[in-house]
């Protein structure tokens, strides 16, 4: 029962966290379009003052305002900064490089986060499991090929974003106890929201037209559709399970960049993204074969003979 259990909880989470990732693609694709038009700081105030309005529409839905109440104000400022850092140079580098490059390069994300939830959450990494996250890492090198001035600014504000959302995904299972999917996600939505507000101070606002409303509308709905998956899964279910069906968004992604923006991957992405994901794919396998294996070692429990 504690086997089935937990596999029934694992397949709630990746269902979650699929939602998630579908609405994170959404997000990508509507804000590839508009930063050829608007600032990147605008972009994320207008995309993220869609979202926290659409977050407050359905507050009723998550138990009213009075959700938001919390004791733990230091995690969530910690998550505030994360998040800002996450959304800024995910969306700078999506801006200067193509779909699939910027879409890859942040898929590291969960190679690092199976990397610190041996620090933060105390979580168990064996040796083979660190093992593929040096050959993960070792795909990006393939990507970025450091020899070959390909290293720009851009991607490395893509892997700093990747490193900021591993680490959210860390403190949504940390806070998972005691914080619903809905705190985790408005706080997170309200720090960029208010950061690029005190950015575009210096800056001259472009008004959108009628086709730049609607794709920040999307943008807006797609982004809350993303943080509750992708909060809710974590909540549910380790950050090193979890993680790697993220990888999902690559394909979509791909045939995107493809079919919208003519964007053709050289040899040399898709060698590394196959690197990347047979790396995290191989983390699940290993996470799901040692539960099992802990299932099948613990004693069995008989009716009435206490634990």
């Amino acid at each position: 029962m504690t086997q089935k259990n937990h596999e029934d909880s694992v397949g709630t989470a990746v269902a979650w966290l699929l939602f998630g990732v579908a609405g994170g693609l959404g997000l990508d694709l509507t804000a590839k379009e508009l930063l050829i038009t608007y600032s990147l700081n605008q972009f994320i105030f207008l995309r993220s003052f869609v979202g926290l309005l659409i977050f407050l529409l359905l507050a009723r839905q998550f138990g009213g305002l009075k959700s938001l109440v919390t004791q733990r104000w230091k995690w969530h400022l910690l998550r505030v900064f994360l998040a800002t850092c996450t959304m800024f140079g995910f969306f700078y580098g999506l801006a200067r490089m193509p779909l699939v490059n910027a879409l890859t390069l942040a898929f590291t994300a969960p190679l690092i986060v199976t990397a610190l939830s041996v620090p933060f959450l105390g979580e168990h990494v064996g040796w083979r499991r660190w093992m593929a996250v040096i050959v993960g890492f070792g795909g990006v090198l393939l990507i970025l090929r450091p020899g070959a001035g390909l290293l720009s600014f851009a991607s490395i504000a893509v892997l700093i974003a990747a490193v900021c959302y591993a680490a959210l995904a860390l403190t949504a299972r940390h806070l998972g106890k005691t914080e619903n999917s809905f705190s985790l996600s408005v706080y997170a939505t309200a720090g960029p929201m208010l950061a690029s507000a005190v950015l575009m101070l210096n800056e001259p606002w472009k008004m959108p037209d009628a086709t730049g409303w609607v794709l920040f509308l999307l943008a807006g709905i797609c982004s809350v559709i993303a943080w509750i998956g992708i909060v809710g899964g974590y909540r549910r279910a380790s950050p090193a399970l979890l993680s790697p069906f993220e990888y999902t968004a690559l394909i979509g992604g791909a045939l995107a960049g493809y079919l919208i923006w003519d964007e053709v991957p050289d040899r040399w992405v898709v060698i590394g993204a196959l690197i990347i994901i047979a790396s995290g794919l191989f983390i699940v396998y290993r996470e799901i074969w040692l539960v099992r294996g802990r299932a099948h070692a613990a004693p069995a429990k008989l009716p009435g003979l206490g634990p």
